[in-house]
């Protein structure tokens, strides 16, 4: 089996976590080699990122800047009862564009191939190379969610162009004012240009099950009632989410090995309710490069801690999820992000980066719930005990 050269810091897998971790390195730590094993030929995969201005750090911002192709200097929102405006700045990226910054960060130090053995100084390839290092992270996705209570965020996301434009300036971040299904169900729209729109059907719900067809065929209907004429459709990505309503986190940062350091899903660096992972990259990327020392162990033990204190953080947000999931009937869980976004557009943007306040949360729960008073108190009690 042949030996290749060492890195000081080897990334499994090429999605957004590890990405971010390598351009970080890149930026603060030129010193240092990095290197990526990642199974696909493009990094990043086939996604669009987006986010809100205030869901990344003022310190952190210098690391998506050069990655956002849309930005837009706010957002709507769409409820049965009301739609609001909110003047807050949203950004997206394009997995294309990842790709393209990632490679030129790090050259040749992009690895084509499968890991079969992760361990603290280096991986263990399917074709038998070994590839060493001074520290790894393992970045590839998520890990044994068995080990969690879970719901499941699902979506289909088509990027369309229309024959004389779409007409939308502002994304819409939720449309709940199509029909129910299965569970909170809302459109998502980011138009791109005049033309170009991109329109995901996402929906929370109970079971992993995704039918694609169906979806293809909701986002078609939506066109449709919006008098919208397809003429070409330039990318399609699907995905489903967990959302975390209780577990296990030492179970499940074991489920996936020990003994060296994880990023992104695998280490549980998401929000519980929405499943959004960027702002918790962005953030765990900019602290490994700030904090680091090249040395595998130390790094395994330093990024467990990291994420076991973000689980101890997302304990409230647990709650919520609980609640949701398990105080409302499907068809009326979009009374809860009703009531949501009909509170202060601060208490939302910090809601969205993980980062409320105890009057946040106060404020959220306050008030007569949208959900029946004796479930919603069962929910809450069951979610304490995470």
């Amino acid at each position: 089996m042949a030996k290749e050269t060492q890195f000081d810091i080897l990334i499994l897998g090429g999605g957004l976590s590890g990405g971010l971790i390598a351009l970080a390195l890149a930026k603060l730590r030129p010193e240092l080699t990095v290197g990526i094993i990642e199974a696909s030929e493009a990094l990043g995969g086939n996604h669009i990122w987006s986010f809100f201005d205030s869901d990344v750090a003022d310190e952190d911002r210098w690391l998506v800047e050069p990655l956002i192709g849309h930005r837009w200097p706010g957002y709507d929102v769409h409820f049965p009862a009301f739609s609001r405006r909110f003047d807050a700045g949203y950004n997206s990226i394009e997995s294309e564009r990842l790709d393209l910054l990632v490679k030129a960060a790090i050259g040749t130090g992009i690895i084509r191939g499968s890991v079969v053995g992760a361990r603290h100084d280096g991986a263990t390839l399917a074709d038998g190379r070994i590839i060493s290092a001074g520290a790894v992270i393992d970045a590839r996705g998520v890990g044994d969610l068995a080990t969690l209570e879970c719901g499941w965020q699902k979506f289909m996301g088509r990027l369309l162009t229309i024959k004389g434009g779409h007409g939308l300036t502002r994304p819409v971040v939720m449309d709940a004012t199509v029909e129910q299904a299965e569970g909170y169900r809302f459109i998502y729209l980011l138009p791109f240009d005049n033309d170009r729109i991109f329109i995901e059907d996402t929906y929370y719900s109970d079971t992993p099950t995704l039918d694609v067809d169906a979806l293809g065929q909701r986002i078609d209907d939506y066109a449709a009632v919006r008098g919208w004429r397809v003429a070409a459709t330039e990318r399609q990505e699907t995905g489903v989410l967990p959302v975390v309503m209780n577990g296990d986190f030492e179970r499940y940062w074991n489920s996936t090995g020990t003994g060296f350091a994880k990023a992104g899903v695998r280490a549980g660096l998401f929000h519980p309710l929405t499943s959004y992972s960027l702002p918790d990259a962005v953030a765990f990327a900019t602290h490994v490069a700030r904090a680091w020392h090249v040395d595998g162990p130390g790094l395994a033990t330093a990024a467990q801690d990291y994420a076991r204190a973000h689980w101890r953080s997302g304990g409230y947000y647990r709650l919520l999820t609980t609640m949701l999931f398990r105080a409302a009937d499907p068809p009326q869980r979009y009374r809860v992000l009703q009531r949501f976004y009909g509170l202060r557009p601060a208490l939302i943007g910090r809601f969205y980066a993980g980062h409320s306040t105890i009057l946040d949360k106060i404020r959220i729960l306050a008030g007569r719930p949208p959900v029946p008073i004796g479930r919603a108190m069962k929910a809450l009690i069951a979610g304490k005990k995470s």
